[in-house]
């Protein structure tokens, strides 16, 4: 069956371009114009990805971002105009997986959506065959971890977490005691290299805090070492 793309644009011309380059490609494509109806296409069919623009003339992408990663964990795109790193920060923290400014490539689109696909398989597959011989289960103060049924809960309640942001949680947990560089973090769980002033790992990494209730000032798991990484301490 083919992998379904979710894609949001209100500038008809740069939707209806993406549904013909992901056609091409083999894709099915669920196209809007608008936020109004893309909630309800998510919870009636099984998207694998969604491209959501971030300005929508009857919704925020940031906010369908939101809402989505709620129920859902796919991978999501945000698609924008702006440039401002702080609006990038924003969709990751958000549970965004990435991020393109337009004017764009259609081809990078496409790139960029593969990549997005195979990471979000590989991490279901290292679920059921790399943690085989790994502890499954973690538990540090309170915070349960589980590789195998991919949960993690915090004093009994469940923590909702997206498989980047459980991956994240998960190494670090793993490596407690240690120091993890960002550099070190983002190629175990990105699988890509590591670029100087990359803010993806920072921007993940305070989602995750968020969720846990854990202030970075008054952290009680996830400490952060300047200018070096992050530590969850014994």
């Amino acid at each position: 069956m083919a992998e379904a793309i979710l894609v949001v644009d209100d500038e008809k011309e740069v939707a209806d371009l993406l549904e013909l380059y992901l056609v091409n490609e083999g894709y099915q494509v669920f196209k809007f114009y608008q936020g109004a109806e893309v909630l309800e296409c998510v919870e009636k069919e099984a998207v694998d990805l969604a491209l959501l623009d971030v300005m929508l003339p009857d919704a925020d992408g940031f906010q369908l971002c939101q809402k989505i990663r709620k129920n859902h964990y796919f991978p999501i795109i945000m698609l924008t105009a702006r440039v401002e790193d702080v609006d990038k920060i924003n969709g990751l923290m958000l549970g965004a997986d990435d991020y393109i400014t337009k004017p764009f490539n259609p081809l990078e689109v496409v790139a960029r959506i593969k990549t997005q696909l195979r990471r979000y398989h590989r991490y279901n597959q290292a679920e059921h065959s790399e943690t085989a011989e790994k502890e499954d289960e973690l538990d540090i103060r309170g915070l349960v971890i589980n590789c195998r049924t991919h949960t993690s809960t915090l004093y009994g309640k469940e923590l909702d977490l997206t498989p980047l942001e459980f991956s994240i949680l998960w190494y670090l947990c793993e490596h407690q005691g240690e120091v993890v560089p960002s550099e070190e973090l983002f190629e175990a769980v990105w699988k890509e290299k590591y670029l100087d002033s990359n803010n993806t790992v920072m921007a993940h990494v305070a989602r995750i805090r968020e969720k846990m209730q854990d202030s970075y000032r008054n952290h009680k798991f996830i400490k952060t070492v300047w200018g070096v990484g992050y530590t969850i301490e014994k």
